[in-house]
């Protein structure tokens, strides 16, 4: 619970900081957009193929079976849920939503709050059950800012640089191909500014958003469903379907995370409700210091 408090502290301070640097003119609306196409285009998919650089052996692939089943299905639940929920909201806001219902921060709060509730076995449990919501990240969660037609659509999701990193990483993972020293340090150096870098943009963002926006009634009721409606309900099915402890702790766990960060960065890349997507991480992250923890009673 400390090192979870810990991580959700620093993004603050991060948001904090992108608050302080768009006030000074360090960061404005026009360097934005590059630092945006910087995350997208180098940093993450740095990211995305460094955290698939696991141990893997046929021993562990069959422990994780269950683990990697449950997390499919789960993913596939969150994108059924995003098309049923928002259909009201305005298309702008609608994008944001269902986005942020299907991506959530796992990504970044998981594999640490995981080490830190269940050991190293259930880091190892974490770093298995992402790998579908990075799919889905760039695959079902990307084409909602996209507006062409499918073929087109399948053909900029190919080429996107996040997917080609995404099976890039499952290569890497299953292959257990050494890379060099070098190359591994270019690839994690990169990557782990992800956090600090997105945060503070997202800071730079929110600094132009007046507070009753994001007092908003339908951010409210989204942060009720992606923090406790869909962790609960994750919860009674896989109680239900008698799952290991361990593997129902981790899933849940990761259920349970706010609004994902790339949320904003594909708003700001794609003209879609930057401001909108801001608020949204940042409410529903504010509220998580409240909510995973009381999550997580219910798990022990």
């Amino acid at each position: 619970m400390r090192a979870m408090l810990d991580m959700q502290g620093m993004l603050f301070l991060l948001i904090l900081a992108g608050i302080y640097a768009q006030k000074k003119g360090i960061i404005t609306s026009y360097n934005r957009k590059k630092f945006t196409d910087l995350i997208i285009e180098i940093i993450l998919p740095c990211n995305i193929v460094n955290s698939f650089l696991i141990d893997w052996s046929y021993e562990i692939l069959i422990n994780c079976l269950t683990v990697f089943i449950a997390a499919v299905l789960t993913q596939v639940f969150y994108v059924v849920l995003s098309k049923m929920l928002f259909k009201k909201s305005r298309k702008d806001r609608q994008a944001v939503l269902r986005y942020a219902i299907i991506c959530s921060n796992a990504g970044f709060l998981g594999n640490p709050i995981a080490e830190s509730a269940f050991g190293s076995q259930g880091l190892l449990f974490a770093s298995v059950a992402l790998i579908p919501l990075r799919f889905a990240m760039w695959s079902s969660g990307l084409k909602l800012f996209t507006k062409t037609d499918g073929k087109s659509t399948a053909k900029k999701l190919m080429t996107h640089p996040c997917i080609i990193a995404v099976f890039v990483g499952f290569f890497l993972m299953f292959t257990q191909l050494k890379l060099p020293g070098f190359l591994l340090k270019t690839l994690s150096g990169i990557g782990s500014s992800n956090t600090a870098v997105s945060m503070i943009i997202i800071g730079s963002i929110l600094a132009e958003i007046q507070v009753k926006n994001i007092l908003d009634k339908e951010l409210f009721y989204y942060s009720a469903v992606r923090l406790i409606a869909i962790p609960f309900t994750v919860l009674v099915i896989l109680k239900l379907a008698g799952t290991d402890e361990l593997v129902t702790g981790v899933i849940v766990l990761l259920s349970a995370m706010p609004a994902g960060s790339t949320t904003v960065m594909l708003a700001e890349k794609y003209a879609g409700n930057s401001g909108f997507a801001s608020s949204c991480v940042f409410l529903s992250t504010v509220l998580s210091l409240v909510t995973i923890p009381f999550v997580s009673l219910f798990l022990v």
